[in-house]
């Protein structure tokens, strides 16, 4: 077994390795770290002592479903519990490939069954109050139009969080529609509303900072790019204010996009190919469209248009 490195530099190296060669989405990078994170943290308290890379080796079976008991119990679904899982398995699988460890319990342990929860659009008026939503007591009026024009673009185009905050200056929408690099590196076509290009300028139009080329389009306060938690918090302060369920989260705006389309006469295949989804259930697969057709289901079925 080749000589183990520092904790820390294993830890780096790990995160290096799904940015530079993994290429995993900042999305992806952001949630693996945490759960590692807060994996270590628990194992902090149930070993006794932060843990080292030969304590990750001496880990059984039951402390690993001990460490998945305690995330249920703080109400994580099954589903954020596989990521989980995916994210721990991540960590040790580049550990064995360098040599540094080996523990045989992890790959016994069976992945979490995703439940058949559905998902749970928001009412078009819902919709809209959110997207016209008012500006936070003390947040800037330039962080307030970043986050609407963040929040149309996931109704009005129907984006993961993770897509939309991975967009870059060169290639924000600038006419009725855009290519995009969605989930598993696939690429589709995404038609653009005015409305998103509207609200899109009006934020870059407000924003104290200049952009240009390869420069997130979204960022933080300190210029850098956003992270998916501005975005919760603020949909967290809007469903306070209009009364909403916890269920309006941005990701029920892209299954609000998708619900709209349906009501407003589009078929499963084209929302499926929207969405960018391999399948819209076990059996169905999507088929190809072409972007006359997608703009003409899109301009005919989408509430805002």
């Amino acid at each position: 077994m080749a000589t183990r490195p520092s904790f820390t530099h294993a830890f780096e190296d790990w995160i290096d390795w799904l940015v530079h060669v993994k290429k995993s989405s900042p999305h992806t990078v952001e949630a693996y770290e945490r759960d590692m994170r807060d994996f270590l943290a628990f194992l902090t308290g149930h070993i006794g002592g932060e843990p080292e890379l030969s304590d990750l080796e001496d880990l059984r079976a039951a402390d690993f479903r001990a460490y998945l008991a305690y995330r249920r119990q703080e109400g994580l679904t099954a589903t954020s519990l596989r990521r989980v899982l995916s994210s721990i398995r991540s960590f040790f699988k580049r550990l064995e490939r360098e040599g540094y460890l080996h523990n045989p319990y992890l790959k016994t342990l069976k992945t979490p069954k995703a439940g058949t929860r559905l998902p749970r659009p928001l009412a078009a008026e819902d919709t809209k109050k959110l997207l016209d939503g008012p500006r936070g007591k003390w947040e800037p009026n330039w962080v307030h139009h970043r986050d609407l024009a963040v929040l149309t673009l996931l109704y009005g185009c129907g984006l993961r969080i993770g897509e939309a905050l991975a967009l870059n200056y060169e290639t924000r929408p600038r006419s009725d529609a855009m290519t995009l690099i969605g989930k598993g590196n696939k690429e589709r076509m995404v038609p653009v509303l005015p409305a998103v290009r509207q609200a899109i300028d009006l934020y870059l139009k407000e924003c104290p900072f200049t952009f240009k080329g390869s420069d997130p389009l979204f960022i933080g306060r300190r210029g850098k790019r956003l992270s998916p938690r501005a975005i919760q918090l603020k949909m967290e302060m809007l469903r306070r204010k209009f009364g909403l369920p916890e269920t309006a989260t941005p990701h029920a705006l892209r299954h609000s996009f998708a619900s709209h389309l349906l009501a407003g006469g589009s078929d499963l295949r084209s929302i499926q190919e929207l969405l960018g989804h391999a399948s819209l259930s076990s059996t169905q697969r999507y088929t190809d469209l072409d972007t006359e057709k997608l703009l003409a289901v899109y301009d005919k079925a989408h509430p805002k248009s």
